[in-house]
């Protein structure tokens, strides 16, 4: 079984930065990628940014570009998200996002974490 644990959410003001984290535990030989995604209520689940381990190749969307940064942590199976200059409409629920290889090919998601941007 492959599980993944997220942190780093909570409250922050207009402008301020947070740091998010994801690590992936369980029986692992390898991870295809990691990344993050939100869900604003009324809104569809999109896409934040991805990282391919490997290759360490980046993809994120054009809303967050500039101000988040994804990186991973091969030898700890974790993925973080840098997010700084936030804004009232980053506010969501955070979720990790892993494809990898077990005894199967899994994917699997976190249980979300929620990011408040509020004065």
């Amino acid at each position: 079984q492959v599980q993944l644990v997220e942190s780093g959410g909570g409250l922050v003001q207009p402008g301020g930065s947070l740091r998010l984290s994801c690590a992936a535990s369980g029986t692992i030989f390898s991870i295809n990628y990691m990344g993050w995604y939100r869900q604003a209520p009324g809104k569809q689940r999109e896409l934040v940014a991805t990282i391919t381990f490997s290759t360490g190749s980046t993809n994120y969307a054009s809303a967050v570009k500039g101000r988040f940064t994804i990186t991973r942590d091969n030898a700890k199976n974790t993925v973080y998200l840098q997010m700084n200059s936030l804004k009232p409409e980053d506010t969501a629920v955070y979720y990790c996002n892993a494809q990898a290889r077990s005894y199967t090919y899994v994917e699997i998601w976190g249980q979300g974490t929620l990011v408040t941007v509020s004065s």
